[in-house]
């Protein structure tokens, strides 16, 4: 982490929180749209994104045209989301966060963050099928929490001017009308199984949202056009958080490769921050495209879609021996999920196409066509506790015991497994390094303090 600011300088930025009653209501476009349009005014646009995303942010990176961080009550803690909306706010004209799901959905949820730093927030309510009980949703909304900061709500995919006028019908008193967004199929995301695809892949992705911006600067759409009222954004308090480490550079030296490329893609920016600041020097590969490795003391693969690039990822035997060969040397080397999948000897995607992977570790993937796994998890590692979060639609078949299991936060049920073999270690979970620095320098360093494994052969999911 940077030295953390004084306490006693708080800055004013305008910023908004933009939430819904659930997930598919159209949060990013919006949230996308918003950013275009005051970064066209000529204002310098800061945005977030609530939860662990990895797909959402590169959409909203293209819109505002900065890194998009993650803010994360429970992966990260609230220290530091305030250090990055404090550090955020220095340089903004403002400063926008897109929620995760519905406003009030998981613990911790998006209302949780919008009231911790008293943001004013809208709710983007897709109104398909929705007249006058947009007022009732709104009301909801509204008073679920007594006080709660909601300021308005957001018509996403209005079919006509009578449409609209039936929704402002219905709209209590207290609670403003936004405006709206008109039904357009120019606006609209593409989707896979995962969520949004990355902004990388969709060619005509400026289009969509410099059409969705269009929309906002139209004179129904007024109220968000203009800059909102500012928001206090205060330091971290060092009385109130006293046991903040400094951080000591455990990494100095150490050179990383980092696979990235359109099958490993998901890291998270405030990671590789981390590893900067452990003072490791980063630099990046194509397991789809280069025939070696850059000179490395250990590699990093992260999560990603390699069951899209099957043919590609068996084909590259060039890499998949550097890979070997880095292993071979006995160099640490640590994967996430899709990471996890591409070390395993096969992977079959979800219309049974089967392609060898590197086979480093024994045992296969299957794609399947329903979610397999999801939720926060930590990492009980000796060096400290990992936090972490999973989400994958992949089952593996594996005789290796696993080193440490994922302690789920709010269940009860066997978490997911994380496998050593050597200076290799693999796991489905996508872990936030900074809420383990000293964990995240044995991962790198092939340090980690394994206990005795116990033999089983693991189905898992």
């Amino acid at each position: 982490m940077s030295a953390l600011p004084s306490a006693n300088n708080p800055i004013l930025c305008p910023a908004l929180f933009i939430s819904a009653p659930g997930s598919n209501h159209g949060k990013t476009t919006v949230t996308a749209a918003l950013a275009r349009w005051h970064r066209d005014q000529g204002r310098k646009v800061r945005v977030f994104k609530t939860g662990p995303d990895f797909l959402d942010p590169t959409i909203l990176e293209r819109a505002c045209g900065s890194t998009v961080y993650q803010l994360d009550l429970w992966l990260m803690g609230a220290a530091e989301c305030r250090r990055l909306l404090h550090e955020a706010a220095q340089d903004a004209d403002l400063i926008l966060i897109e929620g995760v799901m519905g406003l009030f959905d998981g613990e911790p949820c998006s209302a949780d963050l919008a009231e911790l730093f008293k943001l004013p927030v809208v709710a983007v309510v897709d109104v398909a099928g929705v007249a006058q009980t947009l007022g009732a949703i709104a009301y909801g909304l509204a008073h679920y929490r007594p006080g709660f900061p909601l300021i308005g709500v957001l018509a996403n995919g209005v079919a006509s001017p009578r449409h609209e006028e039936m929704l402002r019908q219905g709209m209590p008193h207290g609670i403003d009308y936004l405006g709206s967004m008109p039904r357009n199929l120019q606006f609209k995301l593409p989707e896979r199984h995962l969520g949004l695809v990355p902004a990388a892949e969709v060619a005509d992705l400026d289009q969509r949202i410099a059409a969705a911006a269009a929309a906002i600067g139209q004179t129904e759409l007024s109220e968000l056009s203009r800059l909102p009222a500012p928001v206090e954004f205060a330091a971290i308090d060092p009385q109130e958080h006293p046991s903040t480490p400094k951080l000591i550079p455990l990494l100095q030296g150490q050179r990383i490769a980092i696979a990235r490329d359109a099958a490993f893609s998901f890291i998270y920016p405030g990671n590789l921050d981390l590893l900067r600041q452990l003072g490791a020097q980063l630099t990046y590969f194509s397991p789809l495209q280069d025939a070696r490795l850059p000179p490395a003391d250990s590699v990093y693969l992260p999560g990603g879609y390699p069951e899209l690039h099957l043919q590609e990822l068996q084909n590259n035997a060039a890499m998949k021996q550097a890979l070997h060969d880095h292993c071979a040397a006995g160099k640490p080397l640590y994967a996430e999920c899709g990471g996890l999948l591409y070390l395993l000897e096969s992977l079959t995607d979800k219309n049974g196409a089967r392609a060898r992977m590197l086979g480093i570790l024994s045992g296969r993937a299957v794609m399947q066509r329903r979610l397999q796994g999801l939720g926060y998890q930590t990492i009980p590692f000796v060096e400290g506790a990992m936090r972490c979060h999973t989400f994958h639609y992949s089952t593996t078949v594996t005789a290796m015991a696993a080193a440490f299991t994922g302690e789920r936060l709010y269940d009860t049920s066997a978490g997911e497994r994380v496998y050593r073999s050597r200076g290799v270690t693999a796991t489905y979970l996508h872990a936030c390094f900074a809420s383990s620095p000293q964990a995240t320098a044995a991962l790198f360093t092939g340090k980690i303090a394994v206990p005795e494994p116990a033999g089983d052969e693991d189905t898992s999911a």
